[in-house]
């Protein structure tokens, strides 16, 4: 097969986005240029590598098998890069994803950790929602993922070989609300005076659940503010401009003015918090990084 460096961070970044014109735009090339690399990768391979689907583009297994080889590739290119250019760095680096509420709650307790442990491992970090971390996983950008999952807390994606999980903590969802408002001085809210609640809620698709409403929460709810950034929320939420679901165990960071309730009136809402990455054996900086999320979940 004669295929390129360029052709194999294509295939890695089609893998990571899921679509073509995502590829291209973390790329800096035009749809068109990714497609014409696409067309050559599956020309040279003699096989279809890319499953056109409504929602997006997906590997076929021939994909995959590529793609487990462009992980070594890419990363052997990348090593000698550094060696020529005397940039070769003197730690390991392990690169992390996390979903937003293990940023604030998980991520500096665990960094602290390991810089005291293992000074010469570096993590690098960067946030997604889980479907979108899962990706990156299997695409070879990332090295592990924070996520979180609910019950009953099926597999998070239908891929072969499946991610090796391990549990940080299993935590329970409340209702973040003004300490000045509707519920001041209150440590519970029962569902149904949810019904009518004013809700800052994340963005959401078909692809990623709407996040910050009430799981059980009947009628349809009214959202008022929408925002994925979990500061801008919380503000909000001081504000007196609505309520929004956090895990409980953002109580150690939440802003003047908030105060979190638990629901009567429905079960508990349990969120399993994880760190996932490829099934296979782990180099040990992945396994010290690993123990730190775990250990201070």
């Amino acid at each position: 097969m004669d295929i390129s460096s360029t052709g194999l961070r294509v295939l890695r970044q089609i893998a990571e986005s899921g679509s073509f014109t995502a590829a291209a735009a973390r790329l800096g090339y035009t749809q068109s240029a990714v497609s014409r690399q696409a067309a050559a990768l599956e020309h040279s391979a003699g096989t279809t590598l890319f499953e056109r689907r409504p929602d997006g583009v997906r590997l076929t297994p021939a994909g995959l098998t590529l793609l487990r080889h462009a992980h070594t590739i890419l990363a052997s290119l990348a090593a000698a890069e550094r060696e020529l250019t005397g940039t070769a760095t003197r730690t390991e680096v392990v690169r992390l994803g996390a979903v937003q509420s293990a940023g604030s709650a998980t991520l500096p307790a665990a960094l602290a950790h390991l810089a005291a442990a293992d000074p010469q491992i570096t993590v690098t970090t960067r946030e997604g929602t889980t479907p979108a971390l899962i990706r990156a996983l299997r695409a070879g950008s990332l090295d592990l993922a924070v996520l979180t999952s609910r019950p009953p807390h099926r597999p998070f994606d239908s891929e072969v070989p499946r991610l090796h999980l391990e549990t940080v903590a299993d935590v329970e969802l409340v209702v973040a609300a003004s300490s000045t408002g509707d519920f001041a001085g209150r440590t519970t809210v029962h569902l149904d005076e949810l019904a009518e609640a004013a809700w800052i809620a994340a963005p959401s698709s078909n692809a990623e659940p709407l996040l910050g409403v009430w799981p059980g929460l009947p009628g349809r709810p009214r959202i008022v503010h929408s925002a994925r950034d979990w500061l801008t929320k919380l503000q909000l939420v001081a504000g007196g401009f609505g309520v929004t679901t956090v895990p409980s165990r953002l109580s150690t960071v939440l802003p003047p003015g908030v105060s979190l309730l638990r629901v009567d009136g429905a079960p508990p809402e349990i969120r399993r918090v994880l760190v996932a990455r490829l099934s296979g054996h782990p180099t040990p900086a992945i396994t010290a990084v690993t123990q730190a999320i775990t250990s201070t979940g």
